[in-house]
């Protein structure tokens, strides 16, 4: 049996996904700036996707922007709202535990001389509100903050944060890191107070490569590239049409049954933390276990106590099963998890924590399959670790 368990990595894509993106390449191929007939049907796809995304969101069409992925929104949306906001000041404000595409873009603005703020978390590896209300100054012009941590699962206060912002300066914009959120959560940015918003297409089962950025009505960023002034001027470059089309439709279809469908893996994720730790012993779970409302659905952070997460990983993947040692987008730097030292991890478990993610496609005998092999293999890692 094959358990695909790395779902926050990335996702198989839907199959009508793949039949979009194959008809968008070899039949209804055409560059969507074009005037003529091919032109018109490739910009009618993209008017499409965007139409689906923004429904999704109880959005505006005109509020999707899209791009190359949560990297490339990350960073449109931290460095053009910086450029944008400039002359009114030059802080930002972020948590310690963002993906690198938001930590490394602020490290970034940090050497153009922009000032960041990195509030801490808890050992369940969320935020204090406090912390954010006293890190707010005059010169704020800007808080990112992730919606579902990557790598544990813990969910962010967002929209609390939203009104905390609003209510303190109504000019700060919010900016929200969405990408292992959406498609598991409801989300309505404007309830949220959510100004902009980065999504990924390859972890809701669309494709690589393509993604958007939410920009909410009245929201002024600066491109970060040129060119021929496609998108109005935010974003230049012939649009990938296949990518948006997959995309499109692979955020109607999961939204389309999403409270069932994470109800499923909600369960799912609730029963492999209480078969694990009650079989295998010296096992733990990171981020937010006794509130389902402070987690989302498809993530578990699983320290295991005298053995290596590589080793675990590897010898899971000779039983087919597949998981993650971490980020998939940190995987080649060997470097100790930011995330597990913020929440106060204990440093035997630093380098013993894998992760398993879950999506639709996921079934109780994969993960009953996981847990009989995770009882089996790590008594036997355990003892050759001994020696």
């Amino acid at each position: 049996m094959e358990a695909y368990l790395d779902n926050s990595a990335t996702t198989k894509a839907f199959d009508e996904v793949i039949e979009v993106v194959a008809r968008t390449m070899t039949q209804d191929y055409g560059n969507p700036s074009s005037m003529h007939h091919k032109g018109v049907v490739a910009e009618n796809y993209v008017k499409e996707a965007q139409k689906r995304i923004a429904a999704t969101l109880k959005a505006e069409p005109k509020e999707i922007l899209l791009t190359s992925g949560g990297t490339e929104s990350d960073n449109m949306a931290i460095i053009g709202t910086a450029r944008a906001m400039c002359r009114r000041g030059k802080h930002i404000i972020t948590t310690s535990i963002e993906h690198p595409a938001v930590l490394n873009t602020c490290a970034y603005l940090e050497k153009e001389g922009f000032e960041v703020t990195y509030l801490g978390v808890d050992a369940q590896g969320r935020v204090s509100l406090k912390d954010l209300e006293e890190a707010i100054r005059p010169d704020t012009i800007l808080v990112s903050m992730m919606l579902v941590n990557n790598e544990i699962g813990t969910m962010q206060p967002v929209a609390e944060a939203g009104e905390l912002i609003k209510k303190i300066n109504k000019d700060i914009v919010f900016h929200v890191d969405a990408v292992q959120g959406y498609g598991k959560l409801q989300i309505n940015p404007k309830k949220m107070g959510i100004d902009l918003m980065s999504v990924s297409g390859h972890k809701i089962h669309g494709p690589k490569g393509i993604g958007f950025l939410y920009i909410r009505n009245g929201v002024r960023i600066v491109p970060i590239n040129y060119g021929g002034g496609q998108q109005n001027g935010l974003r230049s470059g012939t649009l990938n049409v296949p990518g948006i089309a997959g995309l499109g439709l692979a955020a109607e279809k999961i939204y389309k049954n999403l409270d069932e469908e994470t109800s499923k893996m909600r369960e799912l994720r609730n029963y492999f933390i209480k078969e694990i730790t009650s079989r295998l012993e010296d096992t733990y779970i990171n981020g937010v276990t006794d509130d389902e409302s402070k987690c989302a659905p498809h993530i578990i952070s699983l320290s295991i106590k005298g053995v290596r997460a590589e080793v675990v990983l590897h010898a899971l993947e000779e039983k087919e099963i597949y998981v993650s040692s971490g980020s998939a987008c940190a995987t080649n730097n060997p470097h100790v998890s930011a995330t597990l030292k913020a929440i106060g991890l204990d440093s035997s478990l630093l380098d013993s924590t894998i992760r398993i993610s879950m999506s639709v496609f996921t079934t109780k005998e994969q993960i009953d399959y996981t847990i009989e092999q995770l009882c089996e293999i790590i008594p036997m890692l355990r003892r050759f670790a001994r020696r």
